[in-house]
C-alpha cells in the first residue's frame, strides 16, 4: 500500500509539474509576443509623429528661404533701377564724365555703364577694369523695345555670359530721343547666395543632424529637384498612387516602403508658396529601431524556448530522479543533523580534530580563511593547515584563549582561537578550535588610532603653521626687495645669488607648508557615478611612459568590472599615489600591476602590487604617518593624503609587504560611500 500510494503521488505531482510547466510557457511566450507588437506599434507612431513635425519644419524653412531670395532680388533690382536712374541723370545734364562714372561703378560694383542711342550708335562704353559686358551685336535684339519706345524700363536679369560662364545682371532705362542707358553687374552673388539658402543645403543639414533619416528630398512631377547626400534617384511621383494621392489631395501620408534595398518609414507633405505647389517633400527614416526590436525580441523568445526546454528536462530529470532515490533522501534526512549545519554555517572558522591530532571537520570560514577544501585537509594534521611551525607549536600548547599572528596563505593574519578539548565515546584527546580573523578589525583600529593622531597633529600644526606663514611671507618680501633695491661695493653677483636663494627657500618652506595646511583640512568629498575601469585604464596609460624608462611593465586585471559612487579626482590621487610608489620601488626590470576584485558586503577590493625591494616589518606600522618616507625627494605626506581619502569612503587600507620580494597595498571599500 505504501508503494501504491508513493506511486500515486509521484504521477500526480508529475501532471501538476507539467500544468505548471505549460502555464509558464504560454505567459512567457505570450507576454514576449505582445510586447514586440506593443513596441512595434508605439515606436512607429514616434517616427509618424517625429517625421510629421520635421516635414513641417521643413516646409515653414522652405518658404522663408523662397521669401529670403525674393527679398533678395527685389532689393537687387531696385538698387539698380535706382544706379540707372542717377546715370540717366547725369546724362541728360551732360555731366556722365568717366570719371564720375567710375567712381559711382566702383561704388556699387557695377561693371559696365553703357548709352546707346535709338539708332543704335554707342554714345558712352565705361567698363569697370576692363571686364566684357555682353556683345554688342545682341544690343539691338534685347533693347529694342526702348529703342523703339515701346518701354521705358527693362530688366534682363540675370544672363550666362559665354565662354566665360560668368552670370550677369542687366538692366536698361529709356533716356531722352529713346536712347537706353544699361547697367550690367556680376550676379554671382545672386547664385551664391541661392546656393548657400537653397534646398539641397537645407536637406543635408536636416539629414546630418538626425543619423535616422536615410533621405530628405523634393520632388516634382518632373524631376528631383533637391536631396539629401548622395540620393541622385528616387521613385517617379506619377507613377505611384500614394505619392499622387499626397500630391493632388495635399495630404501628409506615410508608408512603409524600399529605398536602396532597405525598408524604410517614408512620410510624405505637398509644398506650396504663394498658391502655387512647387512639389512634395519626401522624407525617409531608417528602420533599423524596429528591426533592432524585432531582434531583440526573436533572441528572448530563443532564449525562452532554450530556457523552457532545459527548465522541462531538468524538472522532469529531479522527478524521476527524487522518485528513485526516495528511500536514499529519507536515510539521508536521518543522518543529518542540526549540529552540522550551525557548524557549516557560523561566520568562524571551526577545526575538529581526533585524538590523533588528525582533522575531522573543516567548515566552510575555516575553507575561506585557510584557502583549503575540507576534502583535501580531512584526515591530515595541523600542520597541513598552518605549515608555520611556530603557530602549530603555539596551538598545541595549553590555552582556552589565545591571540596569535600566523602566515596565512602568505599573508600575515592576527587570530583569535578558542581551545577545548572534549571526550567522545569515553576517548579523550579530542580538540576543537574555534578561530576568528582580527586582521581587517586590528587593521581597522590601527587606521583609527593612526586617524585620531594625525588629526590631533593636523590641527596642533595648522595653528603653528599659520603663525609661521606670516614671518615667512614678511622674510621673502623683504629679500626680494634687498635683492631688488640693494646692491653691495663688493661681491654683488654672490650678494644677489644668495638673496634670490633665500627667497626661493622661503617659497619652498611656504608651499609645503600651504600642503600641510591642506591635509589638515580636507576638502569635502564630491561622490559621483562613474566606470572603475575607466579611472584605472587612465591612470596605466599616465604612468606608462613613466614605468617603461624604469624598465617596469604596468598592467591591470579585473576581476569585477562596475559603476562606483566615490569622489572620482580623489580616487585619482590616491591611485596615482600609489602606482607611482610602486613604480619607484622597483631598481631594475619588475613589475607593477592594479587588481580590482569584488569583496564581501557590496564593498570593492583593490590591490596595488609591486615586485620591488619592499618593506621592512618595523617600517610597514609607520609608513601612513605624516612627514615619514624612505626617500631622499619625498615629503612623507603622499601616503597619509591615501589613508585620509580611504577614511574619508568609509574603507580600510593596509599593506602586505616581503622585503626582497615586494609590496601589496590593499584596499577594501564600499561601492556607494558617503
Amino acid at each position: 500500500m505504501a508503494k501504491l500510494f508513493n506511486k500515486k503521488n509521484f504521477w500526480s505531482e508529475v501532471r501538476n509539474v507539467l500544468l505548471i510547466f505549460l502555464a509558464l510557457a504560454v505567459l512567457m511566450i505570450s507576454s514576449a509576443v505582445i510586447e514586440l507588437r506593443q513596441s512595434k506599434k508605439e515606436l512607429l507612431q514616434l517616427m509618424d509623429t517625429q517625421s510629421h513635425s520635421l516635414l513641417e519644419s521643413l516646409l515653414i524653412s522652405s518658404q522663408n528661404i523662397l521669401r529670403n531670395n525674393h527679398f533678395l532680388i527685389e532689393s537687387f533690382r531696385r538698387q539698380m533701377l535706382n544706379n540707372a536712374s542717377l546715370v540717366k541723370i547725369l546724362y541728360e545734364q551732360h555731366k556722365a564724365t568717366p570719371k564720375v562714372l567710375k567712381a559711382l561703378a566702383q561704388a556699387n560694383d557695377i561693371q559696365s555703364i553703357q548709352i546707346f542711342k535709338a539708332s543704335g550708335k554707342k554714345v558712352i562704353d565705361f567698363r569697370l577694369n576692363g571686364k566684357i559686358a555682353l556683345p554688342e551685336a545682341s544690343y539691338k535684339q534685347f533693347f529694342a523695345p526702348i529703342f523703339t519706345g515701346e518701354t521705358d524700363t527693362l530688366i534682363l536679369g540675370l544672363r550666362l555670359k559665354k565662354p566665360r560662364k560668368m552670370y550677369l545682371y542687366i538692366v536698361a532705362l529709356s533716356s531722352k530721343e529713346h536712347a537706353a542707358i544699361i547697367l550690367t553687374v556680376d550676379g554671382q552673388e545672386i547664385i551664391t547666395s541661392n546656393a548657400r539658402a537653397g534646398f539641397g543645403p537645407l536637406l543635408r543639414s536636416v539629414a546630418q543632424q538626425n543619423p535616422f533619416i536615410v533621405y530628405a528630398a523634393l520632388q516634382d512631377t518632373n524631376t528631383l529637384l533637391a536631396a539629401s547626400g548622395n540620393v541622385r534617384e528616387l521613385e517617379a511621383l506619377n507613377a505611384s498612387p500614394f505619392l499622387k494621392r499626397a500630391y493632388h489631395d495635399s495630404l501628409y501620408l506615410t508608408r512603409i516602403t524600399q529605398f536602396d534595398s532597405i525598408d524604410v518609414f517614408e512620410a510624405v507633405h505637398p509644398f506650396s508658396f504663394n498658391g502655387h505647389k512647387l512639389g512634395l517633400f519626401r522624407l525617409g527614416l531608417s528602420m533599423k529601431p524596429v528591426e533592432d526590436i524585432n531582434a531583440r525580441i526573436y533572441r528572448r523568445l530563443i532564449f525562452i524556448t532554450l530556457l523552457l526546454v532545459i527548465l522541462g528536462s531538468f524538472m522532469l530529470t529531479y522527478l524521476f530522479t527524487k522518485q528513485r532515490f526516495y528511500s536514499l533522501k529519507q536515510d539521508y534526512a536521518l543522518v543529518e543533523t542540526y549540529s552540522t549545519n550551525i557548524i557549516q554555517n557560523v561566520s568562524d572558522a571551526i577545526i575538529v580534530c581526533d585524538q590523533n591530532k588528525g582533522v575531522r571537520i573543516f567548515n566552510r570560514a575555516a575553507e575561506a580563511l585557510f584557502g583549503l577544501k575540507e576534502s583535501d585537509i580531512k584526515g591530515k594534521t595541523l600542520e597541513n593547515v598552518l605549515p608555520n611551525s611556530q603557530c602549530t607549536r603555539l596551538l598545541q600548547e595549553p590555552f582556552s584563549l589565545r591571540q596569535i599572528e600566523c602566515k596565512v596563505a602568505n599573508k600575515t593574519r592576527i587570530l583569535l582561537v578558542s581551545k577545548t578539548d572534549f571526550t567522545i565515546d569515553n576517548t579523550a584527546g579530542n580538540t576543537i578550535f574555534v578561530i576568528r580573523d582580527l586582521t581587517d578589525q586590528k587593521a581597522l583600529e590601527e587606521q583609527l588610532n593612526r586617524k585620531e593622531r594625525l588629526t590631533a597633529m593636523g590641527e596642533l600644526a595648522a595653528g603653528v603653521a599659520h603663525e609661521i606663514r606670516n614671518p615667512l611671507n614678511a622674510i621673502a618680501t623683504v629679500v626680494q626687495q634687498l635683492d631688488k633695491d640693494f646692491e653691495p661695493p663688493e661681491n654683488a653677483e654672490e650678494y644677489h645669488a644668495l638673496a634670490r636663494l633665500v627667497y626661493n627657500e622661503v617659497k619652498r618652506i611656504n608651499q609645503t607648508i600651504q600642503d600641510f595646511l591642506q591635509f589638515s583640512r580636507p576638502e569635502p568629498l564630491r561622490p559621483q557615478n562613474f566606470e572603475l575601469e575607466s579611472l584605472i585604464k587612465n591612470i596605466v596609460m599616465q604612468y606608462q611612459s613613466e614605468a617603461r624608462k624604469k624598465n617596469v611593465e604596468l598592467t591591470a586585471e579585473w576581476r569585477w568590472k562596475g559603476i562606483v559612487y566615490w569622489d572620482k579626482d580623489k580616487w585619482a590621487q590616491v591611485l596615482g599615489n600609489l602606482v607611482r610608489n610602486a613604480i619607484e620601488a622597483i631598481d631594475g626590470p619588475g613589475q607593477a600591476k592594479i587588481t580590482v576584485e569584488e569583496a564581501e558586503d557590496n564593498r570593492i577590493r583593490l590591490r596595488v602590487s609591486d615586485t620591488g625591494k619592499g618593506i621592512p616589518p618595523e617600517m610597514q606600522t609607520k609608513i601612513f604617518n605624516l612627514y615619514y618616507t624612505t626617500k631622499a625627494s619625498g615629503t612623507g605626506i603622499g601616503l597619509s593624503i591615501v589613508q585620509r581619502i580611504v577614511d574619508q569612503h568609509n574603507g580600510v587600507i593596509r599593506i602586505n609587504s616581503v622585503p626582497g620580494k615586494g609590496s601589496e597595498f590593499v584596499i577594501t571599500v564600499p561601492k556607494i560611500c558617503c
